[in-house]
């Protein structure tokens, strides 16, 4: 099954576009847990078994994990084996080097940890990115237009009147010979996402951005989703996974999630 397959399933059973940031900062779990011989995994294990009916994928942001060495990566292991087979992982480590060292990167991500995807930057160009597309089950998500304000610094320039981030668009359409590219497109940027979806046509876009960094969200299923209201996966963390610090921690982030699944719904086309 290939990684848009099994996207096009899991978002269809659970009715979902979102995507749950497993971004677990161990100073900012439940103090209780730590009590535990493996609080983050602990942590993650809680906030998958209350959300997981509610999802489309699982991100976990890989620096939150090699913070904490080798306990850390051994976390985020099994917090991938935990995650119900039927949904997809996608590991946000923003890859990106040279070829040989994508290809361990790549090995890594698909091999080690078993991932379906990965967040990789195409700053050093093609040959940076074909390791990760040569897994053609797996899917590789190109930094394309990123939520934060220092996308302001480059992707949002102009280059013979066109912004970085449409031509970094279009390349992804070129590299996309195994029908296994997409774009990380943040929702703080609306109107360019609008733009983006109309380059790259069905490509999945991963779009962080509606939690924190206070996105539209309207905006975002509008512009952000295909002609069929799919293909757009729409990542909160912080607003999910840290919604109580309490022991109701885990009610708390399925209100959370529900309550996003549930706006998203509100404007996706049937």
């Amino acid at each position: 099954m290939t990684f848009l397959d099994k996207l096009l399933n899991i978002s269809k059973k659970n009715n979902s576009l979102v995507c749950v940031g497993l971004d677990t900062d161990i100073e900012k779990i439940p103090k209780f847990l730590l009590k535990e011989n493996d609080p983050i995994f602990s942590f993650n294990k809680t906030i998958i078994d209350a959300t997981s009916d509610l999802v489309c994928a699982y991100k976990p942001n890989a620096a939150f994990y090699e913070s904490s060495g080798a306990k850390g990566w051994e976390a985020l292991k099994k917090t991938c084996e935990h995650i119900p087979e039927e949904i997809p992982i996608i590991i946000d480590a923003k890859r990106g080097d040279i070829g040989n060292t994508s290809r361990m990167y790549a090995k890594s991500i698909f091999e080690d940890l078993k991932a379906d995807a990965v967040t990789v930057s195409p700053y050093l160009g093609g040959d940076s990115i074909s390791p990760f597309l040569a897994y053609e089950d797996k899917c590789a998500f190109i930094l394309c237009l990123t939520s934060n304000k220092g996308a302001e610094d480059f992707q949002l320039q102009e280059i013979d009147n066109k912004p970085l981030y449409e031509l970094v668009a279009e390349k992804i359409v070129q590299w996309n010979q195994k029908g296994n590219c997409g774009l990380v497109v943040g929702a703080t940027y609306p109107d360019q996402l609008k733009r983006i979806r109309e380059i790259v046509g069905k490509l999945p876009i991963l779009i962080p951005g509606v939690g924190a960094q206070k996105g539209d969200v309207e905006k975002t299923v509008r512009f952000g989703t295909d002609n069929q209201g799919n293909l757009a996966i729409i990542n909160s963390a912080r607003g999910i996974i840290y919604a109580s610090s309490e022991e109701d921690f885990a009610d708390a982030a399925r209100e959370k999630a529900e309550s996003l699944r549930d706006s998203i719904n509100l404007f996706r086309k049937k």
